[in-house]
C-alpha cells in the first residue's frame, strides 16, 4: 500500500472554504448555500507520478452528506478549465489548483485501478485516517473493462442504480459517533 506524503501547512483559503463557493454552482447539490460544510471524513490515494495530489471527502451540509474528490496540482491542467473548484496557496508547496476529480485524469486512472485491483485508500505520512475506502475487485477479466466508465455517487444517500457494474468503491467511516458505509463509485460498462 502506498503512502501519501502529507505535510503540515497553511492552506489558503482553506479547503472547506473553496468548497463553500463552489458547492452551491454543482447541480447536484442540494442544500441552500455551501456556508455551513463540515468536514465528516477523508481519504487520499497516490499519484503514481507522484506530481498531483488526490482526495476524496465526505463534506457535510445540513442533513445531507456530499462525496467531492479533489486532485492538487502545482499548475494548471490545461483543458479542464469546468472543473477548477478554485486556487489556493500552500505554505510549504506554493500555489496549488484544486479541481474536482471528475475532470482530472490522473485521479480517474486511480480509482479505477483501485477498484480493479481491489485495493484501499493510501497509508498517511502523518495525520489520522478518518475514511477507508475499498475497491471491489475481480474486474480485470471483464470483457468490455476498456470501454468502461466511472459513474462518481455525489450524494451519498443516493442508492446506484443502472446496469450491472464491473466494480466499485466502497467507503466506510463514522459519522455522529455510528459507523457508516456507501457506495462512492461505481465501475460501468
Amino acid at each position: 500500500m502506498a503512502t501519501a506524503e502529507i505535510h503540515a501547512a497553511t492552506l489558503t483559503p482553506g479547503k472547506l472554504e473553496l468548497l463553500a463557493e463552489w458547492l452551491p454552482t454543482q447541480e447536484w447539490f442540494t442544500g441552500d448555500d455551501g456556508g455551513a460544510l463540515t468536514r465528516v471524513a477523508a481519504a487520499r490515494f497516490v499519484d503514481p507520478a507522484g506530481e498531483v495530489g488526490i482526495e476524496t471527502m465526505l463534506v457535510g451540509a445540513g442533513d445531507h452528506v456530499f462525496h467531492v474528490p479533489l486532485t492538487y496540482r502545482g499548475a494548471p491542467l490545461v483543458g479542464a478549465e469546468a472543473f477548477l473548484v478554485g486556487e489556493m496557496e500552500h505554505s510549504v508547496l506554493g500555489p496549488r489548483w484544486v479541481y474536482d476529480a471528475s475532470g482530472d485524469p490522473v485521479y480517474l486512472a486511480e480509482v479505477r485501478r483501485v477498484i480493479v485491483e481491489g485495493d484501499r485508500e493510501a497509508d498517511l505520512s502523518q495525520g489520522v485516517k478518518t475514511l477507508t475506502v475499498l475497491g471491489s475487485g475481480g474486474a480485470e477479466g471483464a470483457p468490455s473493462l476498456e470501454g468502461a466508465t466511472l459513474d462518481i455517487i455525489r450524494s451519498i444517500d443516493d442508492a446506484p442504480s443502472g446496469a450491472d457494474p464491473l466494480g466499485s468503491l466502497t467507503g466506510r467511516w463514522a459519522h455522529g459517533g455510528a459507523p457508516r458505509s456507501a457506495v462512492l463509485v461505481v465501475l460501468r460498462h
